[in-house]
């Protein structure tokens, strides 16, 4: 399960590392793409627990890394207020 890693931007400028346990996230997010900022929760919320999922499948338990940065990601956006918009930057 190759592990993926994605950088984003969010309204304020900031930049931020995120990590996935898998591609999934190429599912839901695309390099060079801005999104509103409920549309890329959405997104992150879905990818992550799939990613989270497919760890489970394979080894029996959670990605608990997965699910500690969708809270982070969550805990950040609640820094900000619509209409707001998140830049996917990289996926690699």
């Amino acid at each position: 399960m190759p592990e993926t890693c994605f950088t984003i931007q969010w309204p304020d400028g900031q930049t931020e590392e995120c990590y996935s346990p898998s591609t999934v996230v190429r599912d839901f997010l695309s390099q060079g793409t801005t999104y509103p900022l409920d549309d890329f929760m959405v997104r992150c919320r879905i990818a992550l627990e799939k990613a989270s999922t497919r760890v489970e499948a394979k080894f029996g338990y959670r990605c608990s890394i997965a699910d500690a940065q969708l809270d982070k990601i969550e805990r950040h956006a609640r820094a900000f207020s619509a209409p707001a918009d998140v830049i996917c930057l990289s996926i690699t």
